[in-house]
């Protein structure tokens, strides 16, 4: 690890740090693309519970795990140790993170009451424990740093190994859960063993990241949750990346989690959504090899503009066949490509609405801004996660059956096609109010500036 010189926070980090920091979003995945890809199929197809009520129980969870977010990303800006105040939350947190990731797909066998209630109490447990972790994570992004090139780097690792997570649950869910004995049982073995892989990875994070002092103001005070709520809606650039996630993360959500039943119902065949997925993967992970000197030249928002035009080129192509599976694969990887400037990029986003807000407000409130990209990660999921349910419901979709009627085929091409294309569209419509590239520059300058004034204010006073 490296500065640009004796006082400036502008520090360029390892690759073996860079690395590091990204296994934190690999672990974070082997739950999160659990929730988008298995969950609703879980649920309607394994625990026997109805589409629509499956989409009810997960928005209401959302709604509340919004509540959450807010709560966590306060004490995270109130903590205070030797660790820092993001990282002793991936220590302490990793164990219950983990333990609730298993609970989730652990429906006992009673009444149909009695599961949707267990389902919704284990999936709130689940949300709630997934915010001590992800929310810490994500604010330590903005605490090791204030280079925007090397965050939106340690972004580009962090997506990276987010996707090999996304690989791992694809790959290996439905063969361990036929290797365990395809039951209900066979789904908590089989993230009972991929939870005990995220705790270590979270401590990995843990033991290999230093998180420095970044505000400019003095002694760090603690920061009321009003004040940090207000200097948030009063930050344009973090309400448009909020909105943008939040659309996002509905079309991620349906995209993914209609993926199985696209195979199962159309392409008659539900173990091609691990070769599907690796269609989709693989060139996420190609292209992300490239991005950086993209987004150097052209910028964030150029980038993932023409990152959404290009995805729904993609899903353009499903509409040449939709029962050819080479179709979908080319579908897949076209999308794919599309991804890479949107997934490389997105959570590089709120990094530096947290500069601008501290330039423009004096408040620097990393653990509350960044609570905002969770929740709306988090409520994009839920609803795009619940409208896979109640579009389902809407179609006729019946689990227990050996087939479906037409218009559930339909349905899943809707959840799987027609709405991800809405939401695209409605991406490049926000991304045109995001200009905020421009003036970083000068803005970590004159923050810097301050910082530096600070430092010698106290020096005089001491």
């Amino acid at each position: 690890m490296s500065k640009t010189d004796e006082t400036s926070n502008l520090i360029r980090l390892s690759f073996a740090r860079r690395v590091s920091f990204g296994m934190g979003d690999l672990a974070i995945n082997l739950t999160w693309a659990s929730l988008g890809m298995f969950i609703v199929f879980f649920y309607t197809d394994v625990a026997g519970i109805a589409a629509g009520t499956v989409g009810a129980l997960i928005a209401i969870s959302r709604i509340f795990d919004g509540f959450v977010d807010v709560g966590v990303g306060s004490l995270v800006d109130r903590t205070r140790s030797r660790w820092g105040k993001a990282r002793p939350w991936l220590l302490f947190g990793a164990v219950p993170f983990a333990i609730c990731s298993t609970l989730v797909f652990a429906v006992p066998d009673v009444g149909m009451n009695q599961r949707v209630i267990y389902a919704f109490i284990t999936y709130s447990l689940l949300m709630i424990a997934f915010s001590a972790i992800a929310i810490p994570y994500g604010t330590l992004n903005t605490l090791i740093t204030r280079d925007t090139h090397e965050r939106e780097k340690l972004n580009i690792f962090r997506m990276f190994l987010a996707q090999i997570g996304v690989l791992i649950v694809t790959s290996a869910t439905l063969p361990l859960v036929n290797l365990f004995g395809g039951s209900k049982g066979a789904w908590v073995a089989t993230y009972a063993l991929l939870s005990s892989l995220s705790a270590v990875l979270l401590w990995v994070v843990f033991a290999t990241q230093r998180e420095l002092s970044l505000s400019s103001q003095p002694a760090q005070e603690k920061i009321p949750v009003k004040v940090g709520l207000r200097s948030a809606f009063s930050n344009r650039y973090w309400v448009i990346s909020f909105v943008y996630f939040a659309i996002f993360s509905i079309g991620y959500a349906l995209n993914q989690g209609a993926l199985v039943y696209y195979a199962k119902w159309i392409l008659n065949d539900e173990n091609l959504v691990s070769g599907l997925t690796w269609a989709y993967i693989l060139p996420i992970m190609a292209g992300f090899l490239f991005l950086a000197p993209l987004l150097e030249k052209y910028g964030k928002r150029n980038v993932m503009i023409a990152s959404s035009v290009f995805s729904l080129l993609g899903l353009a192509i499903v509409f040449i066949d939709p029962s050819s599976l080479w179709v979908l694969v080319a579908s897949q990887v076209v999308k794919g490509i599309g991804q890479v400037g949107i997934l490389g990029v997105v959570w590089a986003m709120f990094p530096d609405t947290i500069e601008y807000g501290e330039w423009k407000t004096g408040v620097r409130a990393e653990g509350i801004l960044y609570a905002g990209g969770s929740f709306a990660q988090k409520l994009g999921i839920g609803l795009g996660t619940a409208l896979m349910g109640w579009i389902l419901a809407a179609g006729g979709y019946d689990g227990s059956l050996t087939a479906q009627p037409s218009s559930a085929h339909t349905a899943i091409i809707v959840a799987f096609v027609v709405v991800p294309a809405v939401v695209f569209a409605l991406q490049i419509v926000l991304l045109w109010k995001y200009d905020l590239d421009k003036q970083l520059p000068q803005i970590v300058s004159d923050l810097e500036e301050r910082a530096r004034v600070q430092a010698e204010r106290v020096a005089v006073d001491d």
